[in-house]
């Protein structure tokens, strides 16, 4: 990694903005790539889009705690030091203070790192490179400097270890400006999301899931393209609906669309959007489903105060008010720290029944 930083900085290769020409987004966000024949994980998805990230482009490299030799806590970097050697994939002490800011001035030289965390919760050691570094370089030098860096790893609640390494840090991120934070829920999410976060020139936060990592999930030949590609900003809506729309993101997007099923068989129809993108959000497109369905629920695994499910009701309560026919829903976690025994870890998190529940309500068909 040295090596290529003081290449940089020789050689005066920064970011050109016109490599983001070369990239080929999806067109639109309701198409439906995943409906091809083939599946693939999304621990796979993001480790193709590293590798292919990497093999297209020198400046990027790979940096944070067992990335390299062990591989990656998740095996999300698995091969990568083989293929690409230490250089390229940096393992790194346990000091993610130290080493965030090592990557957030490698990009500052132009390099393009992509930095993990074994776990987001852990990236508040680093917080300060992360907002007063990363995020605010660019206003501050009056658009001279880039800073094109991810930040990944698994955000949330996995299973069975306690408050400290359960939490969402996706409202805490998104509510930074300079920051671009994405949430993935599919393999298709996460090869072209993180392709994009990759190549996009300013900072990224990309929030996965730890329980969604072994789970497979069909993909097209056109995603699987090197050259693929999703926009930043843009929401998928995973099932339509009439009656009542429901937004969510990453692995509540699968308990909603289990939701859906459920209402389904009680003549409810519901409009899944998943979000995608957490900042920039898409508005547009979840207030156009608000406006045809009337009814919004909205769903989270965070805290429900300041939470993403607070801006988006927010968001439609300002601008598709007079659109809706029930008070908005907020499913969200518990406000309290997370249990560490099984059973009250479970009440502390939405459930589909939860979701369901809510549709309900608003559709007036609760008993």
């Amino acid at each position: 990694m040295w090596g290529i930083l003081r290449r940089s900085a020789v050689d005066g290769g920064g970011f050109s903005s016109s490599s983001l020409g070369k990239t080929r987004f999806a067109l639109v966000s309701a198409r439906s790539y995943a409906a091809g024949s083939k599946e693939m994980t999304v621990r796979d998805a993001l480790n193709s889009a590293i590798d292919e990230e990497m093999s297209a482009d020198p400046k990027v490299f790979v940096m944070g705690e067992e990335v390299g030799q062990y591989q990656g806590a998740y095996k999300i970097t698995k091969g990568l030091l083989e293929k690409y050697g230490p250089e390229r994939v940096y393992d790194t002490p346990i000091t993610e203070a130290g080493f965030t800011g090592i990557g957030v001035g490698a990009a500052y030289a132009g390099l393009k790192p992509v930095v993990e965390f074994m776990t987001f919760n852990f990236s508040m050691q680093a917080i300060d490179h992360i907002i007063n570094s990363a995020a605010k370089s660019n206003y501050m030098s009056a658009g001279q400097i880039n800073v094109p860096i991810v930040f990944r790893g698994p955000n949330g609640a996995a299973a069975g270890v306690g408050a400290q390494h359960s939490q969402c840090y996706a409202a805490w991120y998104a509510s930074v400006p300079g920051l671009k934070v994405l949430a993935p829920y599919s393999a298709e999410d996460a090869r072209g999301l993180l392709k994009a976060a990759i190549r996009d020139p300013d900072p990224v936060v990309f929030l996965e899931n730890e329980l969604l990592y072994g789970e497979s999930f069909p993909i097209s030949e056109e995603a699987l393209d090197s050259s693929f590609c999703l926009p930043i900003g843009k929401a998928k809506i995973e099932r339509e609906g009439k009656d009542v729309t429901i937004t969510t993101f990453s692995k509540m997007v699968g308990f909603a669309l289990k939701a859906a099923e459920k209402l389904a068989e009680e003549g409810i129809s519901a409009e899944v959007i998943n979000l995608r993108s957490i900042r920039p959000l898409d508005r547009a497109t979840i207030n156009a489903s608000v406006r045809k369905t009337s009814r919004l629920v909205t769903v989270e695994e965070g805290f429900p105060q300041h939470g993403v499910c607070a801006e988006i009701c927010a968001s439609v309560v300002e601008e598709s008010f007079s659109y809706l026919d029930a008070p908005v829903e907020r499913i969200a976690g518990a406000d309290v720290p997370m249990p560490y025994a099984a059973n009250l870890e479970r009440l502390a998190l939405p459930q589909v029944e939860d979701i369901v529940r809510a549709a309900k309500r608003a559709c007036y068909r609760s008993k």
